[in-house]
């Protein structure tokens, strides 16, 4: 039997990927993750159960949200949005606002773009000035239209991503014997 837990573990190495240059890793799992509707059997557990099978419904008025909110400021650089027009037609989003704050009350426009019947893999980097990352506390996905003035939309996965940045630099070697001796703290 799967845990909740092993299905985000997957799904967090299922999308680390190699964007380049620079890596990237997965950190939606550290967040708490919430959707402005949904129709039942079909939430945020099949938004981020790593499957191209199954999707996000939502179930309600437009704007439809998604909304990650993490414990801490978090440097977030892209977003990737798996859709699928050719499955979904009517379902599959059109108009993204993409907002970003510490909180509901804070959100700001970070991005809107429009989405010309994707298939498979759409990639949003979320860089700021100079190519640093977004750091954010929340981020929300608002999907304001679908294609054909569909009413509900599909989304089938929904990825955030940060860097692999080293955590330390990296450490300089010793050369002489005596510092080598000291260099290790136990």
């Amino acid at each position: 039997q799967e845990t909740n837990s092993t299905i985000m573990a997957e799904s967090a190495a299922l999308f680390e990927m190699d964007t380049g240059p620079q890596k990237k890793r997965s950190i939606g799992h550290l967040a708490v993750w919430s959707l402005s509707s949904c129709k039942q059997g079909f939430g945020v557990a099949q938004l981020r159960d790593g499957s191209k099978e199954t999707y996000w419904q939502s179930d309600g008025p437009q704007p439809h949200l998604v909304n990650l909110q993490f414990p801490k400021k978090m440097d977030i650089h892209e977003i990737a949005i798996y859709a699928d027009f050719g499955a979904d037609e009517s379902y599959t989003p059109h108009d993204i606002s993409i907002r970003a704050g510490t909180s509901y009350h804070d959100l700001q426009e970070i991005k809107q773009l429009e989405l010309s019947e994707p298939d498979g893999w759409v990639r949003i980097s979320l860089e700021v000035a100079s190519g640093r990352p977004l750091r954010a506390n929340m981020l929300q996905l608002a999907i304001l239209s679908n294609h054909q003035n569909g009413r509900d939309t599909h989304l089938r996965l929904l990825e955030v991503f940060t860097s692999l940045a080293p955590l330390l630099p990296p450490m300089i070697p010793f050369t002489t014997d005596e510092c080598a001796s000291v260099g290790c703290i136990r």
